[in-house]
């Protein structure tokens, strides 16, 4: 029997000549008595539960999107490095942002000193931002930031820097991640009491559906809880439990839902246990299906798919014998691929050691390119679907995740949950368990416990110039000097009332940035409103 063909299955990628063989568009099993539930259980890509991906075609009709994260010491230096990325071949970029700037701190404040620029870029005011994105067209490029607690300044400086060079807003495409719950969780650059983090989430949720149609207003985020050391069970099971709390905050706030979640995009962790996390994938995208049609009535077919970013694995990576990250990355990328991801950022081999240099960030994209154009994975859709192991370790993640689900529901909800310590208690248990395997010798980390050398050779590092700090704080300081007072403070002053009075919070914000209030300046403003998180110690 021959298998199914996809329907409107476009020519495939181009690829180096092979021998000779005819791949199908999508391969199926022969229909019989015996394999016709197991047909119905894992369906075709692009049909409920979107188990086999989202798209009937995926990546014969259209590649995944290569991103490189990047962002360091000041706008140029990172406007520098994304040039060079586009000109290397990236197809969006994703913006990484300094600790100061992610907890809302300017670069001259005492809590910012030494800092500035280390692990991202500083943006301090719309000017750092129009910097950053100096000659590079926001309205055809798709932009991902890396940005939660301050996720709505950001966005706002975005599109106030679009504005300014006449880009059409509604054309801006790409992601700010403003997942707040996963900072409660694993990460802890959190600002503000969960309900107010809250508030400012849906307030976004509302101002995209209006004005920002092809932007993504959150990124559901498993990734930083599998770099706490979470499971891949947990790591699906935690992030969709954190899916379905934002989206009945925005139920609750008025929204429908209809028009809001076929925006809603996830990010995942690709480990290094290859099979695992294809099956992953695959159960994360399923289960959401399943929540969003059955649990909460969605109706656009839109609203079920799972659409998601993968960044490979960070904490897999080892300052002993880098060059082997190399390898690590590779294996992780594919599993991504055969899971079918959206978008994909390969790591730099040097991580571990430092930011990377612009040779382990072409290395990294050369990695993706190799896998899109010489592998031969794009030439069918999910190759994966049907072997028996990839099938019942999707089911099994499934069920377990949804073990813990119900468990989450069973203590009210996931801000309970997070609110007992139990998430955090789970993901440290876990973490626990896989470095004492390490430690014993039981999980095997090639060249940190097994197959280590002497003398480890050393090899260039990326530095971040001592001299950046300096130059932008002198910077904001005379943006300062220069701005108009009146019209900055009556700005402030608005995004204090909305803040008071429950209006949405966007408008105010993005006025204060137009007026060059700063980040710092702004998110103090919500904080004399909102108030300060404190973790409550669990013991």
């Amino acid at each position: 029997m021959p298998n199914r063909v996809a329907k409107n299955a476009d020519e495939l990628p181009p690829m180096t000549p092979g021998a000779g063989l005819v791949f199908q568009p999508i391969y199926s099993a022969p229909t019989s008595s015996s394999n016709e539930q197991a047909e119905k259980d894992i369906g075709y890509p692009g049909e409920f539960p979107y188990t086999r991906g989202i798209q009937p075609t995926m990546y014969r009709g259209r590649l995944w999107t290569m991103r490189q994260y990047a962002g360091m010491g000041d706008a140029e230096e990172s406007n520098r490095r994304y040039k060079f990325l586009l000109a290397s071949g990236t197809a969006g970029l994703s913006v990484a942002f300094d600790l100061p700037t992610q907890i809302g701190y300017d670069s001259d404040d005492p809590m910012s000193l030494g800092e500035v620029g280390k692990v991202g870029v500083a943006i301090d005011s719309i000017e750092d931002m129009e910097r950053l994105f100096a000659d590079i067209p926001l309205d055809k490029i798709s932009t991902s930031m890396t940005i939660n607690s301050t996720a709505s300044i950001l966005l706002a400086l975005y599109v106030a820097v679009a504005r300014r060079a006449g880009a059409d807003v509604k054309k801006l495409s790409g992601t700010v991640q403003n997942d707040i719950l996963k900072e409660y969780i694993a990460r802890g650059t959190y600002i503000y009491p969960v309900a107010h983090a809250m508030r400012i989430i849906t307030d976004m949720f509302a101002w995209a559906n209006d004005n920002l149609p092809e932007w993504n207003p959150i990124s559901i985020s498993g990734y930083h809880m599998r770099e706490a050391g979470s499971t891949a069970v947990q790591e699906v099971a935690f992030t969709l439990a954190n899916g379905k709390t934002y989206v009945q905050a925005a139920v609750d706030a008025g929204l429908d839902i209809d028009r809001f979640a076929p925006r809603l995009s996830f990010f995942f962790n690709a480990h290094s246990n290859f099979l695992e996390e294809i099956a992953k994938f695959r159960a994360a995208r399923r289960m959401w299906a399943h929540i969003m049609r059955e649990e909460f009535g969605a109706k656009n077919p839109r609203s079920w798919m799972l659409r998601f970013h993968t960044q490979t694995a960070g904490s897999t990576l080892t300052a002993q014998q880098p060059e082997n990250n190399i390898v690590r990355t590779a294996v992780e990328a594919m599993a991504a691929i055969l899971g079918g991801t959206q978008s994909l950022h390969t790591n730099g081999f040097d991580e571990a050691l430092a930011l990377p240099t612009e040779e382990a960030a072409r290395t990294a994209l050369r990695t993706q390119q190799i896998l899109a154009y010489e592998s031969g994975v794009a030439q069918t859709v999910d190759p994966c679907a049907g072997s028996y192991a990839i099938e019942a370790l999707t089911d099994e993640i499934e069920a377990r995740a949804n073990d813990y689900l119900q468990k989450i529901g069973a203590m009210g909800g996931m801000l309970r949950a997070i609110e007992q310590g139990y998430v955090q208690q789970e993901i440290q248990n876990a973490a626990y368990e896989y470095q004492r395997a390490v430690d014993t010798g039981d999980a095997i980390v090639v060249g940190v416990n097994r197959f280590t050398r002497e003398n480890e050779p050393g090899i260039p590092l990326q530095r971040i110039d001592e001299s950046l700090e300096r130059k932008q704080v002198e910077r904001l300081r005379a943006l300062r000097a220069r701005r108009d007072a009146t019209r900055w403070q009556a700005a402030l002053r608005s995004v204090e009332d909305a803040a008071r009075n429950g209006a949405n919070l966007m408008p105010a914000i993005l006025e204060a940035v137009e007026n060059h209030a700063t980040v710092g300046e702004i998110a103090s403003t919500l904080r004399e409103v909102f108030g300060e998180y404190r973790e409550a110690v669990v013991i």
